[in-house]
């Protein structure tokens, strides 16, 4: 019979409503009972793409004595993590301050008013049971010291994220920035690309920083071990060879063998990464895995409004990896007198590179093109040939149970597949790209805002809404910001300005010292968490604090800039004890200290000169222009006649007519405050 998931819209919710568990979603019907009842409460949490998410559901809560149990004793609740990070912050929190470290799945044990006592990620069945009943019986027979230990946890989940208000005592200098990145390289892979670590995650903001700080400082070695990096990333089994897309991570140090779900925000992020990548140092690797990746986004991940769709599981028929491995007897049937070559070039080996099976995870070694080059074929003849035989190779394993969709649509998610939309067009000018991006912002501008302006983290189910959070609000800002350098649409640009006043009003109280991650009109938890520290997905703070200078320059308000730094003022003693976690928040300190090139296109070829300037690398800028006096910068400034200004630190530079004396005024200006770094 199936318990209250039955009538929730997130896909991992719904995997659970046949559990003999007797789940409730996150919300008042099971917070109440939980009181009434004076029963403990289990938050499990997690998401459709989690394998260990999955293991326990299998071993446990589809397991009748441990449902009794969980059942009997408690009131148990199961939270998407993706729908409500909000929840799943709080818990993570108390799970780290307990255990030193946490994951997912997460699992915490609350009193009934839903503060923590206890908490873990995997567990297995019996050691699953053994905590419940002990935490059951200390509730019963000693509930003073539940009471003790949730309020000393509680307050530590308070002041887990506090931080002093600094003050800046000097500008930041780009010795500061020398120190941050030469800590940093310490823990660089020579050999295999990334970090010396396992298992290894792309973190597609750090080698985005490198890339600006590299290219800024005219650090070369440092841009070198970047491209490293990227090129193995793209040619290890952590790319999908054959149907496009990254998966999360690879479980080894050489981006071979991938915890295979694919997430939508690695993906935008990476496309992002990719394009600037590309733009740095061009090559037709990157472009490739750009153009697949996006065309996988476009076949698999977006709904029919043009919305995108949240993940892939890593499991199918129950097995990890199986839709996307192959023996190498597969790939002789499937591409006959094609196989050797290809055998070569995806590195198959009949013996097999994973599991137990003769299977093989497919990758490239570095170069794995030569290949084309000593076979004589020209680029585009290499393309071709390269396309019809992943053609053929995918139609194979189409015939395969595929993955699990989550067809969750997520705002932040969407927001960041827009702006790799956009990055990708800027630099391909392919329509397609562009056109994919605007019907996604008018989904969310249709679909993800309720009646009294409030952004929503989803679209509504059943009545049921969820009030964005910081990230929404902060990458569509985002978004909406890329848009309008790409198109010079104004609207885009008010409508990022009206949701940034939102922010100011509805996240951020007179003397917190950085923005909450929560709306102050949401529900309240036993705690609003603060996002400062960039992962995967960069903080929604420092995106959010990103965003608020530029469009303190867009429209030249003062008081966002002024919020802004003094953020990333509160920030800054932090960056330099774990830069890795703290790269966005670096991007912004290059910006402070090179400058932000401020540029205005305008007369009749403007669109020309804006597609031209953007087939140059110059990261630290921001664009405006058109015909229409429509920003303080634009004003006086728009006539007959083509004209490019370039304004940094409130001084303007006399108009140019082209791109290519506007960059010698540029790059003259920066040599000229920043030389070579030998």
């Amino acid at each position: 019979m199936a318990n209250q998931l039955k009538f929730e819209s997130s896909p991992y919710l719904k995997q659970h409503q046949n559990n003999p568990v007797h789940w409730y979603p996150w919300g008042d019907e099971a917070l109440q009972k939980a009181r009434k009842e004076n029963k403990l409460i289990i938050v499990s949490i997690g998401y459709a793409a989690c394998h260990w998410c999955h293991v326990m559901e299998r071993e446990s809560f589809e397991n009748e004595s441990v449902a009794q149990v969980m059942n009997d004793h408690f009131i148990a609740i199961k939270v998407d993590r993706e729908e409500r990070p909000d929840i799943d912050q709080v818990y993570m929190t108390a799970v780290q301050l307990m255990k030193g470290q946490g994951g997912w799945p997460l699992n915490a044990i609350c009193l009934p008013d839903t503060r923590p006592i206890y908490g873990g990620t995997y567990f297995q069945p019996e050691d699953w049971k053994n905590v419940l009943l002990q935490l059951v019986h200390t509730w019963n027979e000693k509930p003073e010291v539940a009471f003790d230990y949730a309020q000393r946890l509680t307050q530590g989940i308070h002041e887990s994220d506090t931080m002093p208000v600094h003050q800046l005592d000097a500008p930041f200098q780009l010795s500061m920035l020398h120190e941050i990145v030469d800590a940093w390289k310490v823990g660089f892979d020579k050999k295999e690309g990334g970090y010396k670590r396992v298992p290894k995650f792309p973190i597609p903001n750090n080698w985005l920083f490198f890339l600006r700080y590299g290219f800024l400082t005219k650090d070369e070695e440092l841009l070198d071990h970047t491209h490293f990096t990227l090129k193995r990333i793209a040619s290890g089994g952590i790319y999908d060879q054959i149907g496009g897309g990254f998966a999360r991570y690879s479980v080894d140090a050489e981006w071979h063998i991938p915890h295979f779900e694919k997430m939508l925000y690695d993906n935008a992020l990476l496309v992002s990464l990719y394009c600037e990548a590309y733009m740095q140092r061009p090559s037709p690797h990157y472009k490739r895995v750009i153009f697949e990746t996006l065309a996988w986004i476009k076949r698999e991940m977006t709904s029919p409004e043009g919305a995108f769709y949240s993940s892939l599981d890593a499991d199918s028929d129950g097995v990890e990896g199986k839709y996307y491995t192959f023996t190498q007897q597969e790939i002789e049937d499937v591409l006959g007198e094609d196989a050797p070559l290809f055998i070569n070039y995806f590195q198959i080996t009949e013996k097999g590179n994973w599991g137990e099976e003769n299977t093989n995870v497919l990758k490239l070694v570095e170069d794995a093109d030569s290949l084309a080059r000593e076979a004589g074929y020209s680029e585009s003849e290499w393309n071709n040939y390269l396309n019809e035989i992943k053609s053929k190779l995918y139609q194979y394993r189409e015939k395969r149970t595929r993955p699990p969709l989550d067809n969750k649509i997520l705002c932040s998610w969407n927001s960041m597949m827009i702006k790799a939309y956009v990055d990708a067009y800027r630099v391909f000018r392919e329509e397609e790209y562009l056109a994919a991006a605007k019907t996604a912002a008018s989904f969310i501008e249709r679909e993800l805002f309720n009646k009294d302006g409030d952004l929503l983290r989803q679209p509504l189910y059943k009545g049921k809404e969820i009030i964005g959070f910081l990230d929404d609000y902060a990458f569509y800002i985002e978004a909406l910001i890329a848009l309008y350098e790409t198109t010079f649409q104004i609207h885009y640009l008010k409508q990022s300005k009206a949701l940034v006043d939102k922010v100011l009003t509805d996240f951020k109280h007179e003397n917190d010292t950085a923005f909450n991650f929560t709306s102050h009109r949401a529900e309240r938890l036993i705690a609003n968490k603060k996002d400062i520290m960039d992962d995967v997905i960069p903080s929604s703070n420092s995106v959010l604090i990103r965003q608020l200078f530029k469009l303190g320059l867009f429209f030249d308000v003062d008081s966002y800039r002024s919020t802004a730094m003094q953020v990333l003022v509160n920030v800054f003693p932090q960056i330099k004890t774990y830069p890795s976690a703290f790269s966005n928040w670096s991007i912004q300190l290059l910006e402070e200290v090179f400058g932000l090139n401020e540029i205005a296109i305008t007369g009749p070829d403007y669109q020309q000169n804006q597609e031209e300037l953007d087939k140059h690398y110059l990261p630290n800028k921001i664009t405006m222009g058109g015909e229409d006096e429509n920003l303080p910068l634009l004003m006086g400034r728009i006539d007959s006649t083509n004209k490019i200004y370039v304004c940094k630190n409130k001084t303007c530079s006399l108009p140019v007519i082209n791109i290519s004396e506007l960059l010698k005024l540029i790059f003259k200006q920066e040599n000229e405050q920043n030389p070579p770094k030998f």
